[in-house]
Formats: structure tokens, sequence, C-alpha cells
């Protein structure tokens, strides 16, 4: 069939009098492909979006568990975005969805170390002022309690000489952030305290595990672009209202034909153009036509389906790596923390959200003062495979040890869940392996946060993916490209 014609179980909306423009069929419905898929359609084009999943949002996605509490929404895991993440955020307004993912007015990232002197609680701020950069830092790191004095000078002085590296220096993608952080001075526990609590939440990789280009992409731009660089956002709702929802409503608006439940089993060229064979379960497989192609989906992924002429190189996208993500779910039979989320040294647990409000428990009869907080445990190789039993042993005891008013309060429930796949690892040597957008066959594109954005494995990598995936088929189609952001660094 053609790539306008309806496939069994998808939406076909499309308003009228919508130009007829060449045809694209984008493999992926997760941030990177319905990025693309309204690139594409707001140019004109006639968009068909293939994921086989019964859900659009990738690996940012909520669910229904009926827990010992009641029905809840949980999300896959916590994601936050940065106000320099752009291209997300003008994603989250093309959606509708951006008073539904807010921004901090200023970073203001709470810092809990239960082992402080004499075993007493700690508590540390990092937080900005108004000043312009680095001094809107300065005053939070002055006064930031998890480090010495001497610890706190070689940070500034750490600080600074990152500032005036390019992150887009080939070189320094051969380069271990860890190995150039004790170059620098800066001991294990300034590492453990500043350098990682920030950099494996946003690499999900360890200093000594991480690429000093994508390092510094990272706190360049986060910390030393701008004074509110580093203020945090994230949904107040369960994630697949805005990349489920909300996405599906934006892509129907626009035309974009969606077929869920629907897997791209071959991807070919002949003289009519792009034949994209799909399976849709009892439907069987059937054959979807195409101008253009965009590939949105993870990287072994990708190789399956690429031609083998598409890219010079086409086995290095397998030595792309995976990294895990963790996440521990708890719900106490009281509120036993005030704070929005925090952060921890010293302990196990990494990031701490309250997600309360969001996954329903507040409006769940006789439940409204319970609390269910959420551990985002990245970089987690070591924990991803370990029994819940295990990991309930080890970390309600380090919430007790954060939070004094849990030690007292009853657990309601308590599971996990798992993303053994969850980003791309960002290893020293990984920039040479990420392709750009454009193949080597005319028509044929790639997205997805593991192609060479120059960002980590983020939700900003992805969305911009898929707007650079859509500008290189625009400009390709010489399709004029309206509205499309341009590129930034």
């Amino acid at each position: 069939m053609t790539a306008g014609t309806t496939l069994p179980g998808h939406d076909s909306a499309r308003p009228s009098g919508r130009p007829e423009g060449a045809a694209a069929v984008v493999i992926g419905g997760g941030l990177a492909g319905t990025t693309a898929a309204l690139a594409l359609a707001d140019a004109g084009l006639r968009v068909t979006l293939v994921e086989g999943r019964p859900r659009l949002g990738g690996l940012v996605f909520s669910f229904r568990r009926d827990s010992a509490v009641g029905p809840l929404t949980v999300d896959n895991g916590q994601h936050v975005y940065l106000r320099c993440c752009t291209a997300y955020g003008d994603h989250l307004e093309r959606l509708g969805a951006e008073r539904l993912a807010p921004l901090q007015d200023r970073m203001d990232v709470p810092v809990l170390d239960p082992a402080g002197a004499g075993g007493r609680m700690r508590l540390g701020r990092l937080r900005r002022t108004a000043l312009p950069v680095p001094l809107h830092l300065a005053k939070s790191l002055a006064l930031y309690p998890h480090l010495s004095p001497v610890e706190r000078a070689g940070v500034v002085r750490a600080t600074l000489a990152l500032g005036r590296l390019d992150p887009a220096d080939p070189a320094l993608d051969a380069v271990d952030f860890g190995s150039w952080l004790r170059r620098h001075g800066q001991t294990p526990r300034a590492v453990e305290a500043l350098w990682d609590l920030v950099g494996i939440a946003t690499l999900n990789a360890s200093a000594g595990d991480a690429s000093l280009g994508l390092a510094a992409k990272v706190f360049k731009t986060g910390l030393l672009s701008a004074p509110g660089a580093a203020d945090i956002g994230w949904a107040r709702v369960p994630l697949g209202d805005v990349h489920d929802t909300r996405a599906a409503d934006a892509l129907r608006a626009a035309g974009v034909r969606i077929a869920l439940r629907t897997r791209a089993a071959a991807v070919t060229r002949d003289g009519a153009g792009w034949q994209v064979a799909v399976e849709n379960g009892p439907h069987g497989r059937e054959t979807l036509t195409a101008d253009t192609v965009v590939l949105a989906v993870p990287q072994r992924e990708a190789h399956a389906l690429l031609p083998q002429d598409a890219l010079p190189t086409k086995d290095r996208l397998l030595g792309i790596g995976t990294a895990p993500i963790l996440n521990v779910h708890v719900i106490y039979d009281r509120r036993v923390v005030r704070r929005p989320f925090f952060a921890a040294v010293g302990t196990p647990v990494q990031w701490v959200f309250d997600r309360t409000g969001a996954s329903g428990l507040s409006r769940t009869a006789g439940h409204a003062r319970s609390q269910y907080l959420a551990l985002s445990q990245s970089a987690a190789q070591e924990e991803i495979d370990q029994p819940v039993a295990k990991l309930r042993a080890r970390y309600l005891p380090e919430l007790e040890r954060l939070l004094p008013a849990a030690r007292g309060a009853r657990i309601l429930d308590f599971f996990v869940t798992r993303e053994r796949t969850a980003t791309f690892a960002p290893a020293p040597g990984v920039g040479r392996l990420r392709p750009a957008a454009r193949t080597q066959v005319p028509g044929l594109f790639l997205a997805g946060a593991w192609t060479a954005t120059g960002w980590p494995a983020t939700m900003e990598s992805a969305v911009r993916s898929g707007t650079a995936a859509a500008r290189a088929a625009l400009t390709e189609l010489g399709v004029p490209q309206g509205q499309l952001p341009q590129e930034a660094a």
C-alpha cells in the first residue's frame, strides 16, 4: 500500500485542504520520531509514523499499576530537563504541554549528606543568583558544606579550565572525564559531591566512564552558558500525558497518520522510491512507499534496517553501547519529605522526586496523606538485575538515614522499574561512532539521541536529532522549511 493508505488500527485523521506534498515514513514514535514527523508534516509532506508499541513516547512513558494503595499512574523513570534544553522546550510548546512541565524560577538543588560531622544530617544547596556567569554560582559554592574550603577553591579552578574547552574538539572524545578531573586537582570527595552529582544524572555514567567531550558539553552549557541555563524542569503530570496523549493530538492535528503496534521489518529502495515493509499483528505484512524515510529507532534496530550501503561504516553502530537506569518506587503511609526533589551524597541514593500528585495517589481514597517517592539511579550496571528484595533491603534504610520522618513510617508499596538500555553509553570514543542525520543513500535519514547531536543521551538530544533529520530531508526534497527551528549549539 502507499503511505497514504490507512493501516489497520491507526488514526488517519488529517485536516482538509492540506497541501499534498511528498510522502514520508518515520519509523519510531519516541521523541526523535515525533519531532521529525511533526516537522515534516508542518512542511506539507504526507507523513506516516510507524511505532511497534501500543503508545508513543519511546523510553519516556507511563503505565498503570494496580498498587496496594489502588490504581496508580507510574512513570517508567524520572526525566528532567534544563532551561538550556531549548529544543526540548520548543517541543513542549509544539505539543501544547509547556505548562505541564514547568521550569524552576531559579536553579535550586537541595543536596543531603547523611554522614555529616558527628553522624548528623547535613543539607547543602546548589542554587544560582541573578549575577552574570560565573558569579551566579559563587555564593552557593562558597557555602556548600559538602566540600572543604580547599576543595571549593579547586572546583573553581577546574570550572574555569573546563570553560576553556571546546566540546566539539574530537580530541576530547578520546579522554575520560575522571582523568581530566584528577589532573585538575579534584579529590574523590569533590568528584562525588559535585561533578558526579550532576554528571551521573545527565550523562548516565560516572566521570571515569564518560567522554570528556560530552562532560564538557553538559557543564559548559548547563553551568557556564547563561545564569539560568541550569534551571530544572520536570513533568508535574504523568509522562504519558505529555509524550503520548499530547504528542498524538499534535500529530493528528498536523495530519500525520499514526500506526501503532506496527513494526518495520525491512526498508528497501527501488525505482519507485522507498519501500517500508511493516507488520501489524494479525493483519500481517504490508508495504508503505515513500519519497523519504526517517529511522528514529535505537542504534541496533537502525543497524538491522539500514541498507548495507547507507553508511560507510555501518557496523560502527554496534559499537555504541548502552547504559541502564534503575528506578526505585516507595509509597509511605505519611509525608516524609516536603521538598519536590532532592539529591544525595554519601549514600547509594542519587536523586529523589515526589510523585504523589502526578501518580494520582493523593486522590486515592484513604491515602490523601500518603507519599510516593521515586528514586532515580543512573549508571546502575551493578544493580539493574538485582532482585526486588535485595534492592528493598538496600534502599529503605538509606532513605531512613536521609529522611528522619521515614523511620516511623509504614511502607505501603515498594517496586522497581528497570531500563536496561535507557541511554547510549557516553564512553570515551563514542563520538566517532555517532552518525549524522544524513546517510549515503538519498531519501534515508537517521534520528535518535544516539546520533551526532553533540549532546549526551537526553530528551534534548532526541528532539534535536528529529529536527536535524527533518531539516536534511526537506533540504534534499527542496521543500521550504518554514518555522523549523534553526540549528543551535
